[in-house]
């Protein structure tokens, strides 16, 4: 099992000290201790020398010596300024390592492919907390050569990365992931295991890209999604056609998808949603 030099609490704050940090809240800052955590993190991401990985927020590198002494290369994205001597250390001792200073947000593909080597092909990240969900939908968007995603997020947004239709977490977000990808793995992280301790569970889940739809029709189902949980209260026809969609054309799509204009949105599977989408498409083409 692959683990971590820095991931216990004596080797954490021994490398803060020696180099002058303290953790940022604003920055959703929270050092992973316990190595435990850290192997079972390399078993769902199942690594080979082969694989080129990207990293989001490493910062001080605890995950990111784990994934090193497994992956053929690593390419870690750190937003805060302060953590790149420790970075930059990591890279002086592992040539298979670079790292980019910049927002995850803003990085683009083409920086990523440049200092990686190639295009990545695995994403495992202790994601910070406030951008996560946004990560990783954009992440899965934008950078198709990924197949799995192995990412440490708040418990909540677990939840909704996870949940099936009509359960009370499954939401637009959830149907928008699943037309790009399914859960494969999950398990649960307590606060105890951060240094300092944050103040919600978190847990780590595996996604892996099993696309329903093409990727050239991701952006007009994702627009469906968006209209038809607008306002989750109405009924699906309501709410589409109060987000612009046509009640004609919604209608007739209705007929010949079989789909209940009377239904809620939660109600619906992902493949309802491309199913609604191509017939909509159809009916304004004609």
């Amino acid at each position: 099992m692959t683990g971590s030099p820095l991931a216990n609490p004596g080797a954490t704050r021994a490398l803060l000290e020696a180099y002058g940090l303290a953790t940022k809240h604003s920055l959703g800052q929270n050092f992973l201790v316990n190595n435990h955590v850290i192997e079972k993190i390399m078993d769902l991401a199942e690594l080979g020398r082969e694989d080129r990985v990207l990293e989001v927020g490493p910062g001080i590198g605890t995950l990111t010596l784990a994934l090193l002494a497994d992956a053929g290369h690593v390419v870690s994205v750190e937003m805060d300024r302060e953590l790149e001597p420790v970075l930059s250390a990591h890279s002086a001792a592992h040539p298979n390592f670079s790292y980019i200073m910049g927002d995850a947000l803003r990085v683009t593909p083409g920086q990523i492919a440049d200092a990686v080597g190639g295009e990545p092909d695995v994403l495992v990240a202790n994601l910070p907390y406030n951008v996560a969900a946004t990560v990783i939908l954009r992440y899965l968007q934008e950078v198709p050569s990924l197949r799995r995603l192995v990412v440490m997020v708040q418990a909540e947004v677990a939840d909704r990365i996870c949940a099936g239709p009509g359960s009370r977490t499954y939401g637009a977000y959830t149907a928008k992931l699943a037309l790009l990808a399914r859960v494969t793995g999950r398990f649960e992280v307590g606060p105890g295991n951060f240094m300092p301790p944050p103040h919600v569970d978190s847990a780590v889940v595996r996604i892996d890209r099993d696309p329903i739809v093409n990727a050239a029709h991701v952006a007009e189902v994702s627009t469906v999604i968006d209209a038809a949980f607008a306002q989750r209260r109405k009924t699906i026809r309501n709410s589409m056609a109060a987000s612009g969609f046509s009640r004609d054309a919604l209608d007739a799509a209705f007929a010949e998808t079989g789909i209940q204009p009377t239904c809620r949105a939660e109600t619906l599977a992902p493949a309802d949603f491309v199913r609604l989408a191509g017939a909509l498409s159809e009916i304004a083409s004609n």
